[in-house]
């Protein structure tokens, strides 16, 4: 436990903070270990006091929905942080502009620019997780990324202080943001454009079908694996290293799209990842290319230290 520390000997708070919470419940692989202390603020004013109070060496970690999240068995150290009602508000902002939360799943801002008569935001529909990992991983689908319609984003850092950051602040590149790592994000404002509802309506449905068609979408998993490389398809690249449908113990590489990972059953985050690393040696081997994953991994492995 972070150093040695009780629920009781922690900064006070109006939100939820829980001791030694598993954290697969949380992920959509549905694996990992427990967090040290679990904490839901209650918004983003018991956040900022929290951090501010929290002892400088206790790690902090931010989590989501876990669609893109991989915990390993070990655990994670310090707080784990997840975001909840409180950051669960959408607004629409002089017409054409979405306020939102981000603990917003991004399929619910889709619907939401709907709503408004907004195009330009139906790119949401293909992306699992919330708006704060959106932010994070400058996600993307369809022709269309984040970057491409964020505003400006609220995040607090480490210490507690509230900033606000334009889209050039974010250092956005393909999957990565280059804002500090210990920023949480909280809000963000989206650019829409006046579009009709019912070609909004039927480009959402396309995105729909095409996810269904096309990703195990109904499987435990956490979505695309590896980013693609500058000069092809990570799933390809997969494919043509013949590791279709491979499995390391219950983990099992996708027969229906190769850029993804199932927890078949009974599945460890070690088997997960392991995977991974197999696929990424097999890739290297046969193409010479060296994937990157996209799914972010926490914690520490069974059996390593606390």
């Amino acid at each position: 436990m972070s150093a040695n520390l009780t629920v009781s000997q922690m900064p006070q708070v109006r939100g939820s903070l829980r001791e030694g919470v598993s954290l697969g419940e949380f992920t959509w692989f549905r694996v990992g270990g427990p967090a040290d202390f679990l904490f839901s603020p209650a918004d983003e004013d018991d956040l900022s006091a929290f951090l501010s109070e929290l002892p400088s060496e206790v790690p902090v970690t931010i989590i989501g929905v876990g669609s893109n999240l991989l915990v390993r068995d070990g655990g994670v150290e310090g707080v784990v942080i997840r975001l909840g009602r409180g950051f669960g508000g959408v607004a629409v902002e002089d017409g054409l502009r979405l306020r939102v939360g981000t603990a917003v799943p991004d399929v619910k801002v889709a619907r939401a620019a709907l709503d408004a008569g907004l195009a330009g935001l139906s790119f949401l529909r293909g992306i699992p997780g919330t708006i704060g990992g959106a932010l994070r991983m400058n996600g993307g689908a369809y022709g269309r990324e984040t970057r491409d319609v964020l505003i400006e984003a609220r995040a607090v850092d480490r210490s507690g202080r509230k900033v606000t950051l334009g889209v050039a602040d974010m250092n956005y590149s393909y999957r990565h943001c280059g804002a500090a790592d210990d920023l949480i994000f909280t809000e963000a404002l989206l650019q829409g454009e006046a579009g009709d509802p019912q070609t909004i309506a039927d480009e959402m449905t396309q995105i729909t079908e095409a996810r269904e068609q096309s990703q195990p979408v109904r499987s435990r998993t956490g979505g695309s694996t590896f980013k693609n490389p500058s000069d092809g398809k990570a799933w390809q690249l997969i494919d043509q290293a013949g590791m279709r449908g491979f499995k390391v113990g219950a983990a099992q590489v996708s027969e229906k799209h190769c850029n993804f990972l199932i927890n078949t059953g009974g599945a460890t985050a070690r088997d997960l990842e392991s995977l991974g690393e197999t696929v990424r040696e097999r890739v290297l081997q046969t193409s010479g290319v060296t994937l990157e994953w996209e799914i972010k991994r926490i914690g520490r492995g069974a059996g390593e230290p606390e």
